[in-house]
């Protein structure tokens, strides 16, 4: 019996032809794969600069917008009738002002001595001496009503010590209307005023009746944005440091444009020359956090909002304007005190 051999298999051509399409195939696989990667590199980059941007935008006008605000985070009330005081002298200092006690309600009429830790009278502010920065509270009892100026507050006794011009039965509610002139500091008529790029802002900024003191800077240099918040009459300004960082990586703005840019008014208000920011301009630019694989270069993004409108300091100028200088609140001495 002749046994014969079976040659069944590849050979070495065949082998040499699979094996170089198995590495074009590969090689074309690898190759869209790591397209893909880098291109959603790209976008992520994106992603995260331009969400960053815009969350810091969106805060920026809302703040805006809200600076000037007066509110008292609770319903502050006579708790006894006061008496007109005679020969009451509103200038500065005032002379003859009444004493009286006054209480704080929530929503629900319930005394209330403290919202969120913060005591309702911390909101009220007495001032004058050379910078008359009295706080005007308007009585709100009809007929009777007037703008009263707050010579002083006593938070722990619940009192307020102003000047009364007319009969108040107890249970008259005090409230701040108006609002700050200088809600928005102006870069001119104040010292260490806003700049190009440091904006300084203050009140019911954050609309939960508690008054606070803001300051955004633009850094290019170590590229930050920084978000400095404190209650207004806070004692000495808190360094800015790493956790107040709002927005990171931003640069130069294109053709130098500074961060922040002012339309300003000049107006006396009963004697006392007034700057209203009537308009702000933000101008940012960042760059992405890694440099883009396609272009090898940092993508860049440039948001501006060219027309923030502060709306109360705005109605403050118009009533001004029309002669309702009653309603137009001074700034603060202890806003004052943390501008340098």
């Amino acid at each position: 019996m002749i046994r014969t051999d079976s040659e069944s298999g590849f050979s070495l051509v065949e082998l040499l032809v699979a094996t170089g399409l198995l590495l074009v195939v590969s090689s074309i696989v690898t190759t869209a794969l790591m397209q893909m990667t880098q291109s959603q590199t790209t976008i992520w980059n994106r992603t995260e600069m331009h969400s960053g941007i815009r969350g810091a935008t969106e805060l920026l006008q809302q703040e805006v917008g809200q600076a000037g605000r007066t509110a008292l985070s609770a319903t502050v009330s006579l708790n006894a009738p006061v008496a007109a005081a005679v020969s009451c002298d509103p200038g500065t200092p005032l002379t003859n002002a009444v004493t009286v006690a006054v209480v704080s309600k929530d929503a629900s009429g319930n005394v209330v001595t403290s919202v969120n830790g913060i005591n309702p009278l911390s909101g009220i502010f007495a001032g004058g001496g050379a910078s008359g920065a009295y706080e005007l509270l308007f009585t709100l009892d009809g007929d009777s009503q007037e703008a009263v100026k707050i010579a002083s507050v006593d938070q722990a006794g619940s009192t307020v010590t102003a000047c009364f011009t007319k009969d108040h039965l107890a249970g008259t509610v005090l409230s701040p209307l108006g609002a700050f002139a200088t809600g928005i500091i102006s870069p001119t008529g104040i010292v260490n005023g806003s700049s190009a790029t440091v904006l300084k802002l203050y009140g019911d900024v954050i609309g939960d009746g508690n008054m606070v003191y803001i300051e955004y800077t633009c850094d290019t240099v170590n590229h930050n944005l920084y978000r400095n918040v404190m209650p207004y009459n806070q004692v000495g300004k808190p360094a800015v440091t790493n956790s107040q960082i709002l927005l990171s990586n931003i640069i130069d703005n294109p053709g130098g444009t500074p961060c922040f840019t002012y339309q300003t008014t000049s107006l006396i208000v009963q004697g006392t020359p007034f700057t209203f920011v009537l308009d702000v301009a933000v101008t940012l630019t960042v760059q992405t956090q890694q440099i883009d694989p396609l272009t090898k270069q940092y993508q860049t993004e440039t948001k501006a909002l060219l027309n923030v409108s502060p709306r109360n300091i705005f109605a403050a100028w118009e009533m001004a304007s029309l002669g309702y200088t009653d309603h137009i609140q001074s700034t603060p001495t202890t806003v004052t005190a943390l501008l340098p």
